[in-house]
């Protein structure tokens, strides 16, 4: 863990995009709805590499491999590998997270023998919840996804999103579920409605995405809590009251479909609240 004065940058790079076979209602990425993002698979492996390099110029620590989907087959997991490999051994010091859905442990351990030190695999919301918002997997197989992780020996990464009209119930399950499985850090996503989508969620006001945070911080006291999507959407860019309220990770730059502020933005702003930028992952 970084110091409380220290905010740890981590970017997320869409390896393949679009086209999932899953339903989930909060997803653009989802082939249910016609969200006209875009679709391709197996982004180049050396632009992979350029985007890596062009984001630890700006701070980050952290570099998220990517794909859309509901899991990790052999050939997605030998593509991640190779990816990973080629990041490593261009000695950029950058912590490499995969986040490629459903994963069994041969796999996950074959993504750590390849240079991936971690795996996102965000439960979204509570598993009495989840069914409201997903019918064609369960949540049980994105936690047992978490557990596999951890057998693996890979650092976890996962957390959720808030504002899909969950209850505080809900809410409250999903971070005592993380709280057992104390991911070294946690994604707080807020969402963001879209027309296509067929969840309609009232906006969250600042006061109740900033509850959200100061819960997570009180479940998950040694946990790294990373700001991501819909930060923009409800704070604007007066977003200092997410880090008063325990939030020591930002996500820097562009999320899988939104775009986010530049990196140059995400890094300033951190720096004009008094802050630093780690430059350590531990």
């Amino acid at each position: 863990m970084s110091t409380t004065n220290e905010i740890f940058l981590c970017s997320i790079c869409n390896v393949t995009s679009g086209n999932c076979k899953e339903d989930c209602k909060y997803c653009t990425q989802s082939a249910h709805y016609n969200t006209n993002v875009p679709i391709y698979k197996n982004k180049p492996i050396q632009q992979i590499l350029q985007e890596a390099k062009r984001l630890k110029e700006f701070g980050a620590l952290g570099f998220c491999l990517v794909t859309s989907g509901r899991g990790l087959d052999s050939q997605k997991c030998e593509y991640i590998a190779q990816a990973a490999n080629a990041i490593k051994a261009a000695d950029l010091g950058l912590h490499i997270i995969a986040c490629c859905g459903r994963a069994d442990l041969e796999s996950l351990k074959y993504l750590k023998k390849n240079g991936v030190d971690s795996y996102n695999h965000n439960l979204e919301t509570s598993k009495e919840f989840f069914a409201q918002i997903c019918s064609t997997h369960t949540w049980e197989e994105r936690f047992e996804t978490c557990e596999n992780t951890l057998r693996a020996e890979l650092g976890l990464c996962s957390g959720g999103i808030f504002g899909l009209g969950e209850s505080w119930s809900d809410r409250i399950s999903l971070l005592k579920t993380l709280q057992i499985l104390t991911p070294h850090s946690s994604p707080i996503n807020f969402f963001i409605a879209n027309p296509s989508l067929p969840l309609s969620s009232t906006k969250l006001t600042q006061e109740e995405a900033l509850e959200c945070v100061t819960l997570a911080r009180e479940f998950l006291p040694n946990t790294r809590l990373m700001i991501a999507g819909g930060r923009e959407h409800i704070f604007g860019q007066e977003q200092k009251a997410l880090f008063e309220c325990g939030i020591n990770a930002v996500v820097l730059g562009d999320y899988l479909t939104t775009k986010g502020e530049t990196p140059e933005q995400d890094r300033d702003r951190v720096l004009s609240y008094g802050y630093t930028i780690a430059t350590s992952c531990h």
